[in-house]
């Protein structure tokens, strides 16, 4: 395994793997004393054990996680459109308002010239 010479993005999956089965029955205080020894945060430790937790799921468990966040992409992208419509047409009529006010002021300053 790596020591403390090594950055941790260049360690293997092996290593971190290996990393977390180590510290798996460790207790805090020897959780932070390992990861003084090999220049580690406990942070890395607990983030590299959710992602062995979330690899070693079932097809399944990852296919029902992957349709659920689709669904939830989907659900955003839509309430992104809606407010983006909404946007547009307050914006269009801005637009118009503006478009008349200035037809408007062109035709007072004509029949004040009259």
């Amino acid at each position: 395994m790596p020591g403390s010479g090594k950055q941790t993005e260049d360690w293997s999956a092996e290593a971190k793997f290996a990393a977390v089965v180590e510290t798996a029955a460790m207790t805090e205080l020897e959780l932070s004393e390992y990861c003084r020894s090999k220049g580690l945060y406990t942070e890395q430790i607990q983030h590299w054990k959710a992602a062995c937790i979330h690899g070693a799921q079932t097809a399944g468990t990852q296919q029902k996680q992957q349709r659920l966040e689709a669904k939830q992409d989907k659900q955003r992208i839509k309430e992104l459109e809606r407010e983006l419509n909404r946007k547009e047409k307050a914006l269009a009529e801005t637009a118009a308002l503006l478009v008349l006010r200035k037809k408007l002021n062109a035709l007072w300053e004509a029949n004040e010239v009259d």
